[in-house]
């Protein structure tokens, strides 16, 4: 595998985060190889199946490595999606999920809808690539215990970002520079899924 050539990165937003002030849409702008799962059209933008065919096509059209970045529900997006995944992923950057399998504050979606739209229940299978999650200790769409025990079960390594919220324009971000260096973090060492070894590529 040529670790030359820097990976492409697919950034999987959550269902309502298509915003010019978002980190990921601002870090989409920066990097030249980066590509932006599309959201579903209309009503199917809430259904799970939906997002999981969205990425899994965007995926087809990349031969290059891809290091995935997601956000909010574009976390549980790739989860689902890795249940069955098509093709290698060399590594992915998973941002303050949130917990659908517990109420929401009132003007959300219940947990009886989300879990209509197949989001519910969120696996909990080891993810077969390496993967960083980072989590807020402050996040209202879920609690950091919840947040811990997701990392576990997906053999992630948790990071912990401290009191941001949802990591969103409603919480200040805009910029977050601290995206491009966990996305260097994953790509110049690679955590063995299985075996937790560090393999350094640079």
């Amino acid at each position: 595998m040529n670790h030359a050539t820097a990976p492409v990165i697919v950034i999987v937003a959550g269902l309502g985060e298509h915003t010019d002030d978002h980190w990921h849409t601002q870090l989409a702008a920066t990097q030249p190889n980066a590509r932006t799962v599309p959201p579903p059209p209309g009503s199917a933008r809430m259904d799970r199946h939906a997002w999981v065919a969205a990425l899994d096509t965007t995926l087809s059209e990349i031969t290059d490595e891809v290091v995935l970045v997601a956000h909010s529900a574009g976390v549980l997006t790739v989860v689902h999606w890795a249940q069955h995944p098509t093709r290698d992923i060399r590594a992915a950057l998973l941002v303050t999920p949130p917990d659908f399998e517990t109420p929401l504050a009132d003007g959300y979606p219940t947990t009886s809808q989300l879990t209509d739209h197949g989001w519910n229940p969120i696996p909990r299978r080891r993810l077969p690539f390496p993967t960083i999650l980072a989590a807020s200790t402050n996040d209202p769409f879920a609690t950091r215990r919840r947040v811990a025990g997701m990392a576990e079960a997906w053999g992630s390594r948790l990071l912990d970002l401290g009191p941001v919220g949802h990591l969103d324009p409603a919480a200040g971000y805009g910029p977050w520079p601290r995206a491009g260096q966990l996305i260097d973090d994953l790509t110049s060492t690679t955590v063995h899924p299985t075996t937790g070894l560090h393999r350094s590529h640079r």
